[in-house]
């Protein structure tokens, strides 16, 4: 199989998009966005999408665009603390929330990618993450049920990857992608360097190529930064 496209554009054209679908989109802030993919998601105009992301951008790049669009009726995320549009929205009762701790939601994602349905861990026993949840008392510990993650379709960016799909993350951007290139039913890839099979030595691959069915060279990455803290020159 050739798993090679030009672009955003012609990855997404080989996959079923339809309204109401469920997407992963990797990233941690703004770091490790797959911003090609989402830049043509937006201009694909499916709506109704349920967005499994870490956080939501901000209002004018990341999934801070598909908000913008209105073309999100859900988010399953950790933190959406940097978008005023997120904010407006879900106070109008235009946006639902799922949130999930931090490390449930990686551990979640992990889980859906490894065929297991579901887990047990104390991280929101007695708080608004635990209502509605199955528990149960183990050792004498109450634990709340957490469920896999999957998706229809996870949206991933990586730093190199090579010809039949092994990938390579570069520090904070090795966030949620690696766990959502096994979670997704079809999962394509954004790199900013695509090299020959064998260029990359294979025991240093984060992710093996069996998960990928897309992977094409983006441009024009901008790599935002949210929030710049300086220390004043003495």
């Amino acid at each position: 199989m050739n798993k090679v496209v030009a672009n955003a554009k012609e990855a997404l054209s080989k996959v079923d998009l339809h309204d109401g679908m469920t997407i992963m989109a990797g990233g941690f802030g703004l770091c490790g966005i797959p911003e090609n993919l989402i830049e043509a998601l937006r201009d694909s105009g499916i709506k109704d999408l349920t967005i499994i992301s870490n956080n939501a951008g901000v209002d004018d790049f990341g999934l801070g665009l598909l908000l913008k669009t209105r073309q999100i009726k859900k988010m399953v995320s950790t933190y959406v603390g940097e978008n005023s549009i997120f904010e407006q929205q879900f106070l109008n009762n235009e946006l639902e929330i799922e949130f999930v701790p931090q490390g449930t939601f990686a551990e979640r994602i992990r889980a859906g990618g490894a065929g297991i349905v579901g887990f047990y861990t104390p991280t929101g026993v007695g708080t608004k993450i635990a209502e509605g949840k199955e528990t149960r008392t183990i050792d004498g510990r109450e634990y709340l049920l957490e469920r896999g993650l999957t998706a229809e379709l996870s949206l991933v960016k990586a730093w190199r990857g090579d010809r039949l799909g092994n990938l390579l993350f570069r520090k904070t951007a090795r966030n949620f992608n690696p766990m959502m290139a096994t979670a997704g039913k079809v999962t394509i890839v954004e790199v900013e360097e695509l090299v020959d099979a064998g260029t990359i030595d294979p025991d240093i691959i984060h992710t093996p190529g069996i998960f990928v069915d897309y992977i094409f060279q983006g441009k024009n990455y901008e790599k935002r930064i949210e929030q710049r803290t300086t220390r004043p020159r003495a």
